[in-house]
């Protein structure tokens, strides 16, 4: 057939292979048996005529996401432009990560954000459950997690308290996902597509888990979830047995949990000054022959990275797990710009690209107008440049980087609508740059199809940004 990009077409992500035919069609679609196998599992053939529609794929993600640019191209009458679409995505992980440590989302709007994210073809959503601020997972085990660490005296980040909803009657701010609800969450998820990977934080940004137990760090005091942001020292302590118990046993009820392949583990940020003067931790690192604290890190990450493995899962982490050596089955996530990725594929291993130069949703997206933010400027355009397959990574190796994902960190994010507005239409650009040839990049084009998709999000119900000058 006779192929071209398909600009006009108000496609979000791009096809790969698009033809425009002359007409329109009000017929029903006609789900069909296999297509080519190199379009995988994800990948769809549409043709579209005066009299039929017809979707080939190989399962049933590719049905799904055929039935997704079915929904783009649908007119406000009903119509659909005839055409004819050969698409599957570059990339496989296709992501979005979202902080509820900071501020809590309720299961109804965590399952709406999870299918806008479906509309644009995402399929991994970075669940970042734990942090200083909070902790926002049931452990049957452990109940005080939820009772004392899911909660906080203000809202802090000096926001007006007004800006959320989820206060305890008592006044304390916070909140968390009963078991039942992360199912409920985890089964909408697989519904729309999406994988949902975890994160339980360790060894570092442990505060809210320390400050419920703090037998577990190296002083045996507690730590508090009364802070703004920062890096603070509420890390586990690496020389006692009692902390590596405590987190396999929560690991255990995660996994139970979640069914994906991937667990991440954080690992980001740990000062290690406690380390440097606990006599536990500088015993440990007598005993097993570590030169300095960096590989104490390494030890740690590698220990519990041994147990993930043995539950059949995968050990995921920030770019610092890099520090004293990498866990042999680890899979990074570089967000330090791209080195910690560069490093990674090149030694074997995988790498998800989420380089803050592009992918950090908390930075302001406009000059002007724009409400309270984190720092730095991302603009739509910064996010439609990223590359996750940079060309220090070696040709041979190219293989291992799976894809991005974009980073919202929720500090100055109370509430759904502003996490919304931070999110797209950036989103709409990361998913085009994930699904679509790198040689179809045009921001014109984009733009131009950017205006017309802003009708599917309004049907969808999402506060996006509309200025962003």
């Amino acid at each position: 057939m006779k192929s071209k990009n398909t600009m006009p077409l108000p496609v979000i992500p791009q096809p790969v292979r698009a033809e425009e035919l002359p007409g329109q069609s009000n017929a029903e679609v006609i789900t069909a048996g296999n297509a080519d196998p190199a379009l995988g599992t994800e990948g769809y053939e549409l043709h579209i005529t005066p009299t039929s529609v017809t979707l080939h794929a190989n399962a049933p993600a590719g049905f799904f996401y055929g039935q997704q640019t079915l929904r783009q191209l649908r007119a406000a009458d009903g119509s659909l432009p005839c055409c004819r679409i050969w698409d599957k995505p570059r990339f496989g992980w296709r992501g979005l990560m979202v902080d509820v440590a900071r501020h809590f989302f309720t299961k109804d709007e965590i399952k709406h954000f999870l299918d806008v994210m479906a509309a644009h073809k995402l399929n991994v959503f970075h669940w970042h459950l734990v942090d200083d601020q909070g902790w926002r997972i049931e452990i049957k085990r452990y109940p005080k997690l939820t009772e004392l660490a899911a909660w906080r005296n203000s809202i802090g980040f000096g926001l007006d308290p007004g800006a959320s909803r989820n206060y305890r009657a008592d006044g304390r701010y916070g909140g968390f996902y009963t078991q039942a609800e992360i199912r409920e969450i985890v089964a909408h998820a697989a519904s729309q597509h999406i994988t949902i990977v975890p994160e339980i934080e360790m060894p570092g940004h442990s505060s809210a888990a320390l400050t419920a137990h703090g037998e577990l760090t190296c002083s045996g005091n507690p730590c508090t979830t009364n802070q703004d942001g920062g890096i603070f020292h509420g890390i586990f302590c690496a020389g006692k047995e009692a902390p590596f118990e405590f987190l396999q046993n929560i690991l255990t009820e995660v996994i139970e949990l979640f069914p994906g392949q991937y667990i991440h583990i954080g690992g980001d940020e740990v000062p290690k000054d406690n380390w440097k003067k606990c006599p536990h931790c500088q015993q440990r690192m007598r005993n097993e022959g570590l030169q300095n604290e960096e590989e104490l890190q390494s030890y740690f990450i590698r220990r519990v990275e041994k147990f993930i493995n043995a539950q059949g899962r995968r050990l995921i982490g920030w770019d610092e797990i890099l520090e004293g050596g990498l866990a042999p089955n680890a899979t990074v996530m570089s967000w330090r710009g791209v080195a910690g990725g560069i490093a990674a594929a090149t030694a074997g291993h995988d790498v998800v690209m989420t380089p803050f130069t592009h992918c950090y949703f908390d930075f302001y997206q406009g000059k002007v107008g724009q409400p309270k933010a984190i720092g730095g400027y991302i603009p739509l355009e910064k996010v439609y440049e990223f590359e996750p397959v940079v060309p220090e990574i070696p040709a041979e190796k190219t293989h291992h980087v799976l894809g991005g994902g974009a980073n919202l960190w929720t500090e100055y994010m109370p509430n759904y609508g502003h996490l919304q507005y931070m999110t797209y239409p950036r989103a709409c650009a990361l998913a085009e740059v994930l699904w679509s040839p790198k040689e179809s990049r045009d921001f014109a084009g984009f733009q131009t199809r950017l205006a017309r998709h802003t009708k599917l999000l309004d049907a969808l119900g999402v506060k996006y940004a509309r200025t962003l000058d």
